[in-house]
């Protein structure tokens, strides 16, 4: 990922924010897009993610349409009372005309509330199904992309896609939508009556509209951008605020928690600002708006007064004429806040969908086949499979290549150690050995097969693996545990614990295998956590054991209990161990030393030791890391 301030002309934050939020900063920023013209491409994509409630949505839209013509209808019958009453029809011997209109309003209010509510219950429920089946279809294709897209794509940008943008879409679709054509029917509506009434009053509303529509698009571009501003700055504080729970180690290892709480508040600060600039923009658009609208008041009072005293127009129908033009106008401004959020909404909506659309660095070939299990049906049996590397080459991104012409055989059973100072390419084999990246150049095969022949699901119910950053979900150490296994019976886990000699240390915490950790193994020391991954890779019974820096966090004397365990765990399984502890370099059945991506020595622990390269040179870093002044790991040697 290439980190670089951003270029786009944007609002930015006051300095000390830019200090802090420089290394948030990557590609990803440049194509973020707050607002987008309507696309009815993505519309109607997104109502596809409607299809369990298409009767409701049906329901809706007929709802929809029918409060936009029920809106104007109210008001004109109370006119239409005033101006019989006006008119002398309505006396005071015969009211009945009184109560006819009083009873048909009350009905008509009535009926508009009750399909208000169905038509506000299935927008909220349209708009619930729509948002969990887009988190949901999010969250699939995310699992199922490759490592690689992990690498090049930073979390805060997934969870931004699966909070705020599909909360954009959510109120684009319960309020901007419908409210929309709801304000759009209301105008179309009133002005057919409005025409009906007196045409050349209308006309004069419709030289006005223009005018209030100007004025409101002036002030909503700048509003649009301080809403942008104010979004962009949450997004930094809330991704601030995550980096700095998940690093809390490192920053109270370095005693930086007031450097970093001053930079926060500044984050704050500048998110503050925005929201006080929004504040006053919209205080003052409003009475700009209110004074329009009664500057036009008073134009259409004076014009329809001057009507009305030379006969051209009744009092009723001037009355009449100033309710319906009050809901001409009174859409205007909602209209344009509706306007904005859907540009947003459409914005979230693109990158949602382009997150949804990523297509995979790579997938299984459509001709791919399952990894036979030659254990199948056959109790008791272990047997590990041969890999092969031949010829390869593998770089993260095109332009650097992290391994260069690796070639080697792990024969059934073996145990291949890999040995390097930091960045030799240990951890590169491993991956590619578990098919989570593919080579760049040459092959690596699986029991004589092509691994991209290979389907990974079938590769990888194969496969064991402990890492030295190990996981563990929230849960018990149970469903940790089963988790390599989900039908496996609670004696089950209990008796891998107890073949790797660790069943009593889980069974001394608080409440056992039934105790409960909190987010990635909080509660338990990295020892335990890492005995936790080393029963779940047993319990998986895997053909193809990968231990990647595995013992690295446990005690001398716990490690000591597991020696004889993984060495019977390790029989019949072919392993690859990525170790610095000397005791699991010598039993390996091959060493290979690697720098800068290639093979530089290979061998048995003693073969190269009597070499004296590059491994005894390391050796002899490890006999002084093991035991600091002995001769006692060489002499073992």
């Amino acid at each position: 990922m290439s980190l670089r301030p951003d270029p786009n002309p944007r609002p930015q934050p006051g300095p000390a924010g830019r200090d802090l939020m420089l290394v948030y900063r990557s590609r990803d920023d440049d194509d973020e897009e707050q607002f987008r013209p309507l696309e009815w491409g993505l519309i109607r994509r997104l109502f596809t993610y409607a299809g369990p409630v298409r009767r409701k949505l049906t329901a809706l839209s007929i709802l929809t349409v029918i409060r936009a013509a029920q809106l104007p209808m109210l008001p004109w019958l109370v006119s239409a009372v005033i101006g019989l009453m006006s008119q002398g029809v309505i006396t005071r011997e015969d009211s009945r005309w009184l109560w006819w209109g009083v009873a048909a309003y009350a009905i008509l209010a009535l009926l508009t509330d009750v399909l208000f509510h169905f038509r506000q219950r299935y927008a909220l429920e349209v708009g619930e199904v729509v948002v969990n089946r887009l988190r949901a279809d999010i969250f699939a294709k995310v699992q199922r992309q490759p490592m690689s897209f992990f690498h090049r794509v930073k979390l805060g940008r997934i969870i931004s896609r699966v909070t705020s943008d599909v909360e954009a879409l959510r109120v684009g679709i319960q309020d901007v939508l419908f409210v929309s054509v709801i304000q759009f029917g209301q105008m179309l509506f009133a002005a057919v009556i409005m025409a009906f009434c007196d045409w050349v009053l209308f006309l004069v509303v419709v030289g006005m509209a223009p005018v209030l529509w100007a004025v409101n698009q002036r002030f909503r571009m700048r509003l649009s951008q301080l809403t942008r501003a104010s979004q962009e700055s949450f997004s930094r504080v809330t991704a601030t605020l995550a980096e700095s729970v998940n690093g809390i180690r490192v920053t109270q290892g370095f005693v930086r928690q007031d450097t970093n709480a001053g930079l926060f508040r500044n984050l704050l600060m500048d998110h503050s600002r925005y929201n006080i600039a929004l504040a006053r923009t919209s205080a003052r658009l409003l009475p700009i708006l209110e004074l329009n609208s009664q500057f036009f008041i008073a134009i259409l009072l004076m014009l329809g007064g001057w009507r009305t005293f030379h006969g051209l127009m009744s009092i009723s129908d001037l009355i009449q004429f100033f309710f319906l033009a009050n809901l001409f106008f009174s859409p205007i401004q909602i209209i344009g806040n509706q306007y904005n959020q859907a540009l947003v909404a459409m914005a979230g909506a693109e990158r949602v969908f382009r997150l949804i659309d990523t297509p995979p660095d790579w997938t299984d070939a459509l001709e791919a086949v399952a990894l036979p299990d030659p254990r199948a049906g056959v109790s008791g049996g272990v047997e590990g499979a041969r890999v092969e590397f031949r010829d390869v080459s593998f770089g993260y991104t095109p332009e650097r290549r992290v391994l260069h012409g690796i070639s080697f055989t792990a024969e059934p059973g073996q145990s291949i150690a890999l040995v390097g100072h930091t960045g030799s390419g240990k951890s590169s084999i491993i991956n590619l050995v578990a098919k989570f990246y593919l080579p760049t150049e040459g092959e690596v095969r699986i029991d004589g097969r092509e691994i991209r022949t290979l389907t990974s699901q079938s590769l990888h119910r194969q496969m064991g693996m402990v890492q030295q950053q190990n996981f563990l979900f929230s849960g018990t150490l149970m469903e940790n545990i089963r988790m390599a296994r989900p039908d496996a019976t609670d004696d089950d886990v209990r008796a891998a614990a107890a073949k790797l000699d660790c069943l009593d240390i889980l069974e001394a915490l608080p409440r056992g295998l039934l105790t409960e950790v909190g987010e990635r193994g909080a509660g338990l020391s990295v020892g335990q956590r890492q005995l936790v991954c080393f029963t779940r890779a047993l319990l998986a019974d895997p053909r193809i054991l990968i231990l990647d820096e595995a013992t690295s966090s446990i005690d001398a004397l716990t490690e000591a209990r597991l020696q004889k365990a993984l060495r019977t765990l390790l029989v019949g399984r072919t392993s690859f161990v990525v170790a610095h502890r000397l005791s699991t370099i010598r039993s390996a059945d091959q060493v290979l030393v690697l720098d800068d991506g290639r093979i530089i020595e290979r061998g048995t622990h003693d073969q190269l030791l009597s070499l004296k390269g590059h491994y005894a040179a390391l050796y002899q870093q490890f006999v002084q890391i093991d035991d600091p002044g002995s001769g006692r790991g060489k002499a073992g040697a």
